[in-house]
């Protein structure tokens, strides 16, 4: 709950800058009316690059790979116990 007050908050500053920036004419009308898409274009570029820092840092857990392999063998093992054919091809 506290995030979408957050959200909510964050877009009536940003409505009441754009609506303050229409009326006192401190930038030009025809740039004003752009100002939310440039804000959308903006978010966007945010948040391609905040992926892109997260891929770039992604951690690597060498233990969880080795945990997941043994997990996998074991698996296979049940199966072809079971008598289903399992091939890793």
């Amino acid at each position: 709950m506290k995030h979408i007050l957050k959200i909510l908050g964050l877009l009536v500053t940003v409505s009441a800058i754009w609506i303050g920036l229409l009326q006192a004419s401190i930038v030009s009308s025809s740039y004003a009316w752009l100002l939310p898409v440039y804000l959308i274009v903006l978010l966007g570029c945010y948040g391609l690059f905040m992926v892109g820092v997260g891929l770039m840092f992604f951690p690597t857990c060498p233990q969880e790979s080795h945990l997941l392999q043994k997990d996998i063998a074991e698996a296979k093992d049940f199966l072809k116990r079971k008598g289903i054919d399992v091939n890793s091809d």
